[in-house]
């Protein structure tokens, strides 16, 4: 497929995990991708597989909460490819804070926000004004399961900043719109990554994993291939009708009308 011939693409957090798979998956269809994060190690394996693939992905140690690290990081990213036509703003986590609410310290809640919220927010104003110039773009920020139906695993503050990357989506997709740009959020529930396997095996038992995994009803948890998948969707030309929506992605787990 080629869906994203003659396009760029940012993915922020990529050097592994769900922002890794992204970042091929785009660019197996095409796109010239981007990828930032501050793991140097897991960026210079992600480096050595794409040049053996012949992959179109340039790897970047960028501190994404560094306001002028980003600017300048995306001036770079607009000089070497010409324009940026999609941003997936992949970088959050819950930063191993406390999962009670009552054990989360200001501090706590300050990592998780800015880490989960602010980075993004300073990553998509250094981007959307070279969407604006090309009169197309198209941003799909990561939310969560968490952020609409809470969660069984992460904290309060780590729900909160998901569902704050929601209302953000939808102000954004409201301003941009009429310049060619769409946002949309990707709400997935657990993706077994190996950050995720860590956090589940210190936070649930074996009988409350499996449990959880009876409550999904296609009885298995998300991949990293069924975020990159959907995330291709969003990104693509032909979903330029979808704008300032919430995808769950959580088979079935958590459903509304």
């Amino acid at each position: 497929m080629n869906r994203f011939k003659n396009q760029t693409a940012l993915v922020t957090a990529a050097a592994s995990g769900v922002g890794r798979g992204v970042a091929l998956r785009l660019a197996l269809e095409g796109a010239k991708v981007t990828v930032w994060d501050r793991d140097t190690a897991k960026l210079d394996d992600l480096s050595g597989e794409v040049a053996a693939a012949g992959l179109p992905v340039t790897a970047e140690v960028v501190d994404m909460t560094d306001g002028d690290a980003v600017v300048d990081a995306v001036a770079r990213m607009a000089d070497r490819n010409g324009r940026i036509d999609v941003l997936v703003n992949n970088i959050g986590g819950s930063l191993h804070t406390p999962f009670h609410f009552l054990e989360q310290s200001d501090e706590d809640w300050a990592r998780v926000m800015d880490v989960n919220v602010s980075a993004c927010v300073r990553t998509t104003r250094a981007v959307l004004p070279h969407m604006i110039e090309a009169g197309y773009g198209r941003i799909i920020n990561m939310g969560s399961k968490a952020g609409r139906f809470g969660s069984l695993f992460a904290g309060a503050n780590y729900s909160a900043s998901k569902g704050a990357m929601q209302a953000f989506t939808l102000q954004i997709a409201q301003e941009f719109g009429p310049h060619g740009i769409t946002c949309n959020t990707l709400c997935p529930g657990a993706i077994i990554t190996e950050r995720v396997e860590r956090l589940l095996a210190e936070r649930q038992s074996a009988e409350e994993r499996a449990r959880v995994l009876e409550s999904i009803p296609v009885r298995r948890h998300g991949r990293v291939e069924d975020v990159a998948a959907a995330i291709a969707y969003l990104a693509s030309e032909e979903a330029g009708f979808v704008n300032g929506a919430s995808l769950d992605l959580n088979g079935g787990q958590a459903m509304v009308i």
